[in-house]
């Protein structure tokens, strides 16, 4: 597989994860509202994790299963987020999954990252389907996945747990234009 390209919006540069991005990946993904609202990020986000999650990217990119990109500003490169792609080759089909720092929320970059992944997984990873899923208690997430031109397919209630409470998750899905 090619290596992971830059990708580039108008405020945005996704670009891959590097181990130097760990301290700050755990200030940012450390926040307890971004544990709240994801299902795997853990509070707290301790020493080494980063790191660790960081050095899978690379493998798993070249065995065609992963993408993740950070997410960081124009032109300074001040990292603020993540946006990913988790790959069911047999399927053609990915699992979107993005989060952005507290200070960054409600500035449309998540939906600038997530319109950028999407053109990335049908353009150049000829995908089919690309498909999302947040906590319904999240519906700003959700209107993200609208915005990038998902449709709502649905709610399976009570199909996760986390912290020890069953969580209601919306699906979304957008196939190959």
């Amino acid at each position: 597989m090619p290596e992971q390209p830059l990708l580039v919006t108008d405020r945005l540069h996704l670009r891959p994860f590097a181990l130097s991005d760990a301290a700050h990946v755990q200030a940012l993904a450390g926040e307890r509202a971004i544990a709240e609202t994801t299902l795997l990020i853990p509070p707290p986000y301790g020493d080494g994790v980063a790191e660790t999650w960081i050095a899978t990217h690379q493998p798993q990119f070249r065995d065609g299963r992963l993408v993740n990109y950070a997410i960081t500003l124009r032109p300074d490169g001040h990292l603020i987020g993540a946006v990913g792609l988790v790959i069911v080759r047999v399927h053609d089909r990915a699992e979107l999954g993005y989060w952005i720092g507290t200070r960054w929320w409600n500035r449309g970059f998540a939906t600038e990252a997530a319109r950028a992944i999407i053109r990335y997984g049908f353009d150049d990873l000829g995908l089919h389907r690309i498909e999302a899923e947040h906590f319904a208690r999240n519906p700003a997430s959700g209107r993200v996945m609208l915005k990038c031109g998902m449709r709502y397919e649905g709610r399976s209630l009570q199909a996760v747990k986390k912290w020890g409470i069953y969580e209601d998750i919306d699906r979304y899905g957008l196939i190959h234009p």
